[in-house]
């Protein structure tokens, strides 16, 4: 999945898959997670938020299922 930068203290980029509502997610320290059932407007949310690393904590981290990549 191809990741794009984002402006963040604890995420170093984000990707999307949308036939798959596929969140991939890179934090700073080199690990890497898929979140699952995540919808465009939800991925969009996410891209928009001033804080990606709040929005995270607040509406993917413990509410989505997940797994690490790699």
């Amino acid at each position: 999945m191809i990741r794009e930068p984002v402006a963040s203290s604890n995420i170093s980029s984000v990707g999307y898959d949308a036939p798959s509502e596929t969140l991939e997610v890179e934090f700073s320290n080199g690990t890497v997670y898929q979140f699952y059932n995540i919808s465009q407007g939800t991925y969009d949310e996410f891209l928009a938020a001033s804080s990606k690393g709040q929005f995270f904590n607040v509406y993917i981290k413990n509410a989505y299922p997940y797994s690490r990549v790699g």
